[in-house]
């Protein structure tokens, strides 16, 4: 092999491990850091308080837009703003890989009439939620979360104290009773 060869192969690799990303997400690496998260969240991510979401099978991406979210106050929740400041990108990456990797448990959608009004107004939310509600990259999953907590965050987005304009504009268009039986709806599957 002359030396042009050698330089070109050289050149290669060097370019290949010099672009290649320094460290994908370690999901376990997540779960070492996930302690604290349990106390709200669960084990796995699987809240038993509709107070805090689950983050079980949650969309990696949005797990990570939202807790950079919290760390630069774009997004408001005081235990939140204080949990992340000290997390860096990497345990971001992390925790987000962990908690999108587990298996969710199922919720109680709650009462059969909510559901099924929700199931009739579900269409509007899952172009950007997905067929199933099982979340799309940035969009959040729906599917399973506990139906008090999605109605919560539909009246902050309605109200204005949860930032997203294509979410403001539905909302805007929505009623209580629609945040209910829509929360009942996507809590049952």
């Amino acid at each position: 092999m002359n030396s042009l060869q050698q330089s070109l192969i050289l050149s290669f690799f060097l370019v290949v491990f010099l672009t290649a990303p320094v460290s994908a997400a370690d999901s376990a690496a997540g779960e070492q850091k996930a302690e604290p998260c349990a106390n709200c969240h669960g084990q796995k991510g699987n809240s038993s308080n509709a107070q805090w979401p689950n983050l079980a099978a949650q969309q990696s991406t949005y797990l990570v837009n939202q807790l950079k979210a919290f760390k630069t106050g774009e997004r408001i929740n005081v235990m939140m703003n204080q949990m992340s400041t000290s997390m860096s990108n990497e345990d971001i990456n992390n925790l987000a890989a962990y908690f999108s990797s587990q298996k969710p448990t199922k919720t109680s959608g709650g009462d059969p009439e909510l559901i099924k009004v929700g199931k009739s107004k579900a269409s509007m939310c899952l172009g950007c939620h997905g067929a199933t509600a099982q979340g799309n990259g940035q969009f959040p999953r729906l599917a399973g979360q506990h139906p008090e907590y999605l109605e919560q965050q539909l009246k902050a987005f309605k109200g204005g104290s949860r930032k997203s304009g294509t979410m403001q504009a539905i909302t805007a268009t929505l009623t209580e009773a629609d945040f209910k039986a829509l929360a009942a709806y996507f809590g049952s599957l």
